[in-house]
């Protein structure tokens, strides 16, 4: 069965898409620590970062440098914080978080709840900086 993030590459499920290219997909997490923490994902399924061939590591790295710096510039903070968990769906992915504290990126803390509306702002200011 196709992880949630496949269903979105594919267009099964809709996503608040921040930036796309032929090999990989950053989008909006709708569970956010803050306001801008996006999803970069490669398109082809792997469940394990770590598992991904040598080529397409790089490609994600390189990619999601490219998303967080378009984040950086739409979304005021004092860094883009990184982390990989990867338990909660089988699919290779990366968090970029804005930061103004070390605590923005803590994983146990309640979760922002953004409308709609607010999700296509953020969205769409992010994709307006990537280049």
């Amino acid at each position: 069965m196709a992880s949630i993030f496949t269903r979105i590459v594919n267009g099964e499920i809709p996503c608040y898409k921040v930036a796309e290219d032929e090999n990989y997909l950053a989008f909006l997490d709708i569970f956010p620590l803050s306001v801008g923490h996006v999803l970069v994902i490669p398109k082809v399924e792997t469940d394990y970062l770590f598992d991904l061939d040598d080529q397409s590591f790089i490609g994600l790295m390189l990619f999601s440098k490219r998303v967080a710096i378009a984040l950086k510039r739409a979304i005021p903070s004092k860094k883009i914080g990184v982390a990989v968990l990867g338990l909660e769906v089988a699919h290779a992915h990366l968090h970029l978080v804005p930061l103004n504290s070390e605590s923005d990126i803590n994983f146990s803390k309640p979760k922002l709840k953004l409308t709609p509306v607010e999700f296509n702002d953020i969205a769409a200011k992010i994709s307006g900086e990537f280049l």
